[in-house]
């Protein structure tokens, strides 16, 4: 389940070129229980032509909607969660041991299977029109999302195969992979993040054989909309769905973090979920959102072929839990090959204890940059994503430090402020100068800004 309750602004990106230089390899799958198609290993990404982009052994055409980088086609195929002992890939084994170990069929096999190699591109109706998600939502404009065309993108968010795998017969499964979002600048965002999505669904058998006198509760009725439950849901049915899931993600959030977890409940919106929660736990004196999630639309349900069923989804990040689990202070670091990063989260089993101890930290340096925004069609996440494609991740924050609006024209500046630091040496005045140089003109050249520098 994806954070697309966030509304930004409409973008308008200009396309930067693709590099037939550029490789990037396949999404090979790693699952334990059960596993998606696995997709081919070793493709190259490449550009025959300045209108074509292949990724993935398939080539896209490009057009008006074309807005992937290079920097962010090159991080296609790492998947950092299925790499042994990285700390994402911890993070992932532990919801994977504990779901296999709580809850089991008749059998004694898992419940819950778990797909972490599907391919992520997809298509626009994948990722937005299989989850009801309205064609004028803020969460389909290409200021947040990294489209090829318009018709297929990266995914931004695990919610796309939602919809693919509940039509395939599965009523319990875990999907996990990268996914990708224009996005600000500071330590806790990155273009490319990895989530776990997890679905159950109920039939009426499941949902009240255990319940006293349940044999004559419904799932379906027709009723009407209101806060607390959809109008196809019965009350009985939305209230006992909604308390196994709660009592799901309460047991995995005690599992991860330790007994005596404090955990709260917010309500909110998501457009493919009603009702909606954001889980909030208490970590060391700190309110820290951690996942959000809720009853399925029901409608969703139904198109993807099974109409007798009701369930839930909940969607997490691996990043956040990391980094709150073994206090990691920059999302930066999760991409790092540094051996004095990697070697802390080599431990004998999944379940060890890890604290994770900072390298060095080096001085940043600031600089600051200034330019009349072209028209209204501007948008920071242009600015931003221009900004990571130069400086890559030599860039730990930008921030908007001023906006003006000229008196007589009427023109609006902005005034950015750049923080550069490498996470593992320091950085020289000299290479961030000519770091600096770039950024500026690259956003005259690509997003057709008047540089007041």
């Amino acid at each position: 389940m994806a954070m697309l309750w966030k509304f930004m602004r409409v973008a308008k990106y200009s396309k930067t070129a693709l590099s037939p230089k550029v490789k990037v390899r396949g999404i090979p799958t790693h699952s334990r229980h059960s596993s998606s198609k696995s997709v081919p290993s070793d493709f190259a990404v490449n550009t025959p032509c300045s209108n074509t982009v292949e990724l993935l052994g398939k080539a896209y055409p490009q057009d008006d909607y074309s807005n992937v980088t290079e920097k962010v086609l090159s991080k296609v195929g790492k998947n950092l969660h299925n790499k042994k002992h990285h700390p994402l890939w911890l993070i992932k084994e532990q919801v994977k041991d504990h779901f296999y170990k709580q809850y089991t069929g008749r059998r004694g096999t898992p419940l819950f299977s778990v797909y972490d190699g599907l391919s992520p591109v997809v298509t626009v109706q994948q990722n937005f029109d299989s989850l009801l998600i309205p064609q004028n939502h803020a969460s389909r404009r290409k200021e947040d999302n990294y489209y090829l065309n318009r018709d297929h993108m990266l995914r931004a968010h695990t919610s796309a195969h939602q919809w693919d795998l509940i039509h395939s017969g599965l009523d319990a499964f875990l999907a996990v992979g990268d996914v990708y979002r224009r996005d600000t600048i500071d330590n806790t965002h990155y273009p490319v993040f990895h989530q776990m999505e997890g679905v159950r669904l109920f039939s009426c058998h499941e949902l009240f054989s255990n319940i006293k006198d349940g044999e004559g509760l419904q799932l379906f009725e027709q009723g009407h909309r209101t806060a607390h439950k959809q109008e196809c849901h019965t009350m009985e049915a939305v209230r006992l769905v909604e308390f196994n899931l709660k009592q799901v993600l309460t047991k995995l959030m005690t599992h991860i973090f330790g007994d005596g977890l404090q955990v709260r409940w917010v309500d909110c919106y998501f457009p493919f979920t009603h009702p909606s929660f954001e889980m909030e736990i208490n970590f060391q004196g700190e309110w820290l959102e951690v996942l959000g999630c809720g009853v399925m639309e029901q409608q969703l349900v139904n198109s993807a072929g099974a109409q007798d069923k009701i369930g839930w989804a909940f969607g997490l990040g691996l990043e956040r839990l990391a980094m709150i689990l073994y206090d990691i202070p920059d999302i930066r670091l999760f991409w790092s090959e540094d051996e004095r990063f990697l070697k802390q989260f080599i431990v004998p089993h999944i379940w060890q204890k890890i604290k994770f101890q900072p390298l060095s930290r080096y001085p940043p340096l600031i600089n600051d940059i200034s330019f009349w925004l072209p028209s209204e069609t501007y948008s920071k996440n242009d600015f931003y994503d221009l900004a990571r494609t130069v400086g890559g991740d030599l860039i730990e924050k930008v921030v908007l430090l001023d906006e003006f609006t000229h008196p007589k024209t009427k023109k609006v500046s902005h005034c950015y402020r750049i923080i550069y630091r490498h996470p593992e040496r320091t950085l020289t005045q000299d290479e961030v100068h000519r770091i600096h140089q770039a950024i500026e003109e690259s956003a005259v050249r690509e997003l057709g800004v008047e540089g007041r520098f």
